[in-house]
């Protein structure tokens, strides 16, 4: 049988190359499924590591490196060979570069030769259509009207490619109860929504395999359970970020010398993790470092201030002469209608009449938004589209600053606000952003002055955002409803407006919520324009070395800070001891249970905790300190300054050796009220140390020893081991 879509061209806004790398994939289990697919988490088609993300029984999140070519093999979760597979991810970040790649490596015998056929169908191209999937395979592909029948006698050996569902302009009938809607044969006539969903459903063509793209936003709508694999691309990692640099420049000192400067920019370099905002800094970058025209002032520091970089990097540089300001605003004004239409009504393809109902003129400075997309069949016949998605965004948001009309915003506003399905997330970001002086500045020098009025009411709109009810909402989107608010924030560079809205005992919880770190780079804005925080719990976000690189900076004005189950090791103690010394710490609570510790940062840790005077409570359960930690961290609390209460070792592999020295310094420190020594591995041999400990320390009011190896005998010597005012677990 013969193979199609042997060479995919280059797609709309393509930004990038394909290559052959990783991308980082994080799977779900069907019982977080709504909670977890919304997160911008997210995907790499052009680099980074691919990630099969499970969560057990206590909900411990493990990543495990995949390739693409993994997709279709063995799930671990659903334990089967998976027939319908999800990538999500945020804007610009892959999807669609990650199936093109796919498909290259399948038409070119690199892996799934199972595969005889695979269809590449993208949503945007097929929105307004009612039709069977014989007519949509046979409307792309026209020489296989005839082998049709044959093509489709065989299910298994069908690979069905759907990308971007969040382009699509109505919902997958996928909920319970609208299986009487589903196709049961390929001709069929229904809308191609309900044809995917018949074909991921498997009441059409049952055996088939099926791929779809979306971003997270969408997936929230969708019934848990009809994807076999769910995952989310994250970007490009560090090395990735650094290669995509040294490819853009070609010249090794150039790229060098741009990537440095981006580097030291911890905004700009986060969000270079987006391999479209990665393409759109190096574009704006380029003629600085290739003219040597010096270095763009200021640097962005949000993703408003890189897209404006973009847009008044193409008008210096793409005009053959600089025109007079009124004619760019009416030029931009015509393609933020445009866009602004395409965001209202879920389009992104336009046709010829589109553009003459806006206004818009297509020209050779236009090329730098909008692209011509030739039909197959006929080459005269065009349609256009922006070059991304987030730029179609941007210029949705951009137009109401330059083009005010009440009634538009105001309609416009109020379906952002109702929408629960994340399409207006990114415009009400830019339209956020755009309300800041100096983000609208570079604009301004080449288009005229901003409304006033809506940089007022969006003021006035963020003001009024209530973070406690977001974060209280019992609902699991509502932690990723707090990330977009804090985005939103973010976006406005307005302190004053951030600090309102938080206020100042705030708590934030973002427990069992993936944070990359661009999310990480969000919160510690928030937390610099605040003066205290109260709580900030960041169990089970995954953040890694890199998020809390990203925090430390601000985590000195948390009281009480929670950071287990994130994977953190030796590296990451560095920040925190960074935390613990700065000269106005707060924090009084921190807890570090359930990483991956070891004794060899007790000593930083130790030295931290000798200078701070704040805290009161640490915990490090579930780590490994051993006993040659624990000794380390007893001189800590031999000190006579020290003022920790509360200290929890749980599970961190003590033995027999320990409990000599432990009692002797216990028995000398006046603060230390609550011991946790529990799940380690004393046994009977330390029975009289133990006994000594529990009868001499003064301070202790509360000791767990449960979970040792004790005997059952020496658990009751120590159990009826009786000292005023102390409490005995075991």
């Amino acid at each position: 049988m013969m193979k199609e879509n042997k060479t995919p061209g280059k797609s709309e806004g393509q930004m990038f190359p394909i290559s052959n790398r990783y991308v980082e994939l994080k799977v779900i289990s069907d019982r977080h499924f709504k909670k977890q697919t919304h997160q911008e988490h997210e995907a790499l088609a052009a680099a980074g590591e691919l990630n099969e993300y499970r969560l057990q029984r206590r909900i411990k999140s493990e990543l495990e490196r995949i390739a693409p070519d993994r997709l279709f093999r063995w799930c671990f979760r659903s334990r089967r060979l998976p027939l319908s597979v999800m990538v999500s991810g945020v804007a610009g970040v892959g999807k669609t570069t990650l199936v093109q790649k796919f498909i290259f490596d399948w038409a070119t015998g690199k892996h799934y030769q199972k595969f005889a056929f695979v269809f590449f169908f993208k949503f945007r191209d097929v929105n307004e259509e009612k039709m069977s999937l014989e007519s949509l395979i046979c409307q792309k592909h026209p020489h296989l009207q005839d082998k049709l029948p044959r093509v489709l006698e065989d299910p298994e050996k069908l690979l069905f490619i759907f990308d971007g569902l969040d382009e699509s302009k109505t919902d997958l009938k996928l909920r319970r109860g609208e299986a009487h809607e589903l196709c049961m044969n390929p001709g069929d006539v229904k809308p191609v929504t309900v044809i995917v969903a018949s074909l991921l459903k498997q009441t059409l063509l049952e055996g088939c395999s099926v791929l779809l793209t979306s971003r997270p936003s969408k997936l929230i709508s969708l019934e848990a359970g009809v994807f076999h694999r769910v995952a989310s691309i994250v970007g490009f990692l560090s090395k990735e970020r650094e290669r995509y640099f040294s490819m853009f420049f070609g010249d090794e000192r150039v790229s060098r010398e741009a990537f440095a400067y981006v580097r030291d920019s911890q905004v700009l370099y986060t969000l270079c993790y987006n391999p479209s905002y990665c393409w759109i800094t190096c574009t704006a970058l380029k003629p600085c470092f290739i003219a040597r025209a010096g270095r763009p002032q200021p640097t962005p520091k949000t993703v408003t201030q890189l897209f404006v970089s973009y847009v008044t990097h193409i008008m210096a540089n793409h005009t053959q002469e600089r025109p007079e300001p009124q004619r760019m605003r009416d030029t931009l004004i015509s393609v933020g209608w445009l866009a602004e239409y395409g965001i209202t009504y879920r389009t992104l393809v336009f046709q010829p009449h589109h553009l003459q109902v806006a206004n818009v003129k297509f020209s050779p400075f236009l090329t730098g938004f909008l692209v011509e997309n030739p039909q197959t069949n006929d080459s005269s016949q065009v349609t256009y589209s922006f070059l991304h998605l987030t730029i179609q965004e941007f210029f949705a948001a951009l137009v109401h600053y330059l083009d005010y009309k009440e009634d538009k915003f105001r309609d416009t506003m109020a379906k952002a606000r109702s929408c629960k399905e994340g399409d207006y997330e990114i415009f009400s970001r830019f339209l956020a952003g755009l309300s800041h002086p100096a983000t609208k500045m570079p604009l301004e020098k080449y288009v005229g002055k901003f409304s006033a009025e809506v940089s007022r009411k969006v003021i006035g709109w963020l003001s009024e955002m209530n973070y406690e009810e977001r974060q209280s909402r019992e609902d699991p989107e509502g932690k990723r409803r707090l990330i977009n608010v804090l985005n939103l924030l973010f976006e406005s560079r307005n302190s004053e407006v951030v600090s309102g809205v938080v206020g100042k005992d705030a708590h934030l919880d973002f427990s069992e919520l993936y944070l990359m770190a661009v999310d990480c780079t969000v919160v510690a804005y928030v937390l610099s324009c605040c003066e205290e925080i109260q709580r900030l719990t960041l169990d089970s976000c995954f953040i890694q070395n890199e998020g809390l690189e990203r925090l430390r900076p601000e985590l000195h004005k948390v009281r009480e800070l929670s950071l287990s189950d994130n994977d953190l090791k030796d590296d990451a103690m560095k920040n925190i001891c960074s935390v613990l010394k700065h000269p106005n710490c707060r924090l009084k609570d921190l807890s570090l249970g359930q990483n991956m510790f070891t004794e060899a940062c007790c000593k930083d840790l130790a030295s931290a905790l000798k200078e701070n005077q704040t805290l009161f409570s640490l915990d490090l359960t579930k780590n490994k300190v051993r006993n040659t930690g624990l000794s380390t961290l007893l001189e800590v609390l031999e000190a006579p300054q020290c003022k920790i209460q509360k200290l929890v070792l749980q599970e961190n592999g003590l033995s027999d050796d320990s409990c000599e020295r432990l009692c002797s310094v216990l028995s000398r420190n006046s603060t230390l009220r609550h011991l946790n020594l529990s799940a380690n591995v004393y046994t009977d041999w330390c029975a009289e140390d133990m006994s000594l400990l529990i009868l001499t320390s003064p301070s202790l009011t509360d000791i767990r020893l449960s979970l040792n190896d004790f005997s059952p005998k020496v658990e009751g010597q120590l159990r009826s081991l009786q000292r005023e005012g102390l409490k005995i677990h075991i």
